[in-house]
């Protein structure tokens, strides 16, 4: 049922019943029920998703300057940035997904379920930063190579498995496939890596795969994209860096370069796997990627996200 205020009072609450390993589905009577008592007095609307990209096509059609409420993982998230980039709606976020890293990076981490529907319906809005690859919009990570074969794994990994130890076991199933392409690195017109690469990242978060500090320089709020280049590894190789990469300490190795910047041109020599946010992308040779400076609105706490900026007065009136 729809009950209609003030546009900018609108909440929309998202809730994808196959996140969290189909967790959300049991609990959606239970997040109905709070919501609505939560939402006395402002307009709001409840959505159950029911297939791949009906959350995108409800954030896009939500009211302009409204609110929508992603309650599910990573992926739900995704989708319901897709329908709210470039727009002036604002996204918050119920984390009950097996990844987290979008809440992670928000500053939701641990955050239980009413206490995340209260910041939802009464935190501030604010700004963060909004990658783009081939105009596709990504909040938290891009992965090429290896890491979009691990996260494409993910996928059909043993459901019992969640977060870190789902990510691990399918480094270990693609491992046994191991083959690296060439991949150039441009940025401004200069190349800035060219040879054989395990993957590349560029990150808005500083984690993903559940928590793996892939990029523990990355600020989300700083206007820039963080780059990780993991260039020619070996099986063992790999498997030598995994601990490393766990505790951010992969960036000593000489093999791992770091880059920084707002616009990058990623090109292998043959199509590469790429996941957004851990959602797979069609396998490309070319990936045009870019930043746009607080190109998305989010709900956080504060210290999370930058402020809004104050609006901009008619000329004449006070």
């Amino acid at each position: 049922m729809l009950f209609q205020t003030a546009m900018n009072d609108f909440i929309t609450l998202v809730i994808n019943p196959a996140a969290g390993r189909g967790r959300v589905g049991g609990m959606v009577a239970q997040i109905d029920e709070m919501a609505r008592r939560m939402g006395q007095g402002k307009g709001l609307e409840v959505v159950v998703t029911r297939n791949p990209n009906h959350a995108t096509e409800v954030a896009a059609s939500a009211p302009a300057g409204s609110r929508v409420v992603a309650v599910g993982g990573d992926g739900t998230i995704h989708e319901v940035i897709r329908g709210l980039a470039g727009s002036d709606k604002a996204l918050a976020v119920v984390p009950i997904g097996s990844g987290n890293d979008f809440a992670r990076m928000v500053g939701l981490k641990g955050i239980g379920l009413e206490a995340a529907l209260q910041l939802a319906f009464q935190g501030e809005a604010g700004t963060v930063d909004l990658g783009m690859v081939n105009e596709h919009p990504f909040g938290a990570s891009l992965g090429l190579g290896f890491d979009a074969a691990v996260a494409r794994k993910a996928f059909t990994a043993p459901r019992f498995l969640t977060g870190l130890p789902r990510y691990l076991y399918s480094i270990f199933a693609v491992l046994k496939e191991l083959s690296l392409p060439t991949l150039t690195l441009e940025s401004g017109g200069k190349v800035l890596y060219h040879g054989k690469a395990l993957l590349g990242a560029l990150m808005n978060s500083s984690t993903y795969g559940g928590g793996i500090p892939i990029a523990p320089n990355a600020v989300h709020t700083d206007g820039l994209l963080s780059g990780i280049i993991a260039g020619e590894f070996s099986k063992l190789g790999v498997l030598g860096i995994l601990p490393k990469l766990l505790q951010g300490k992969h960036v000593l190795d000489p093999r791992i370069q770091q880059f920084s910047g707002t616009e990058f041109t990623v090109r292998f020599d043959r199509p590469v796997a790429a996941h957004a946010d851990g959602e797979l992308l069609e396998p490309q040779s070319l990936y045009q990627v870019y930043l746009v400076k607080d190109g998305l609105r989010v709900v956080a706490p504060q210290g999370f996200h930058n402020k809004l900026p104050s609006p901009v007065m008619e000329e004449g009136k006070a």
